[in-house]
């Protein structure tokens, strides 16, 4: 087997599960917002907000790596502060109630 097979097929492997990061994530956001419109509290706004951030920042560094040619390291630092503000709400709209 050689390197550049061995490449493509982690790069195929990364792209399957950030897909997969994107479908369980986007449905954990979708029902903590369906639980924020049913109920109206604030913490369940703000928790549905933070996973949306910590999705959005996972999936973030591949897609401007790959789609909008921006450097890896700074396509990973935005992915990074996308997930630290994700888990920060997270945090707050636990802490909140």
């Amino acid at each position: 087997m050689s390197t550049y097979t061995g490449a493509t097929e982690i790069a195929l492997a990364l792209a399957v599960v950030k897909t997969l990061v994107l479908v369980v994530g986007t449905g954990i956001t979708y029902f903590a917002f369906k639980a924020y419109r049913r109920t109206r509290q604030r913490a369940l706004g703000m928790l549905a907000c933070g996973f949306g951030l910590v999705t959005l920042g996972l999936v973030l560094a591949g897609m401007l790596y790959e789609l909008l040619n921006v450097q890896l390291a700074l396509g990973i630092l935005l992915e990074s502060l996308l997930v630290l503000a994700g888990f920060v709400v997270i945090a707050y709209s636990l802490y909140v109630q």
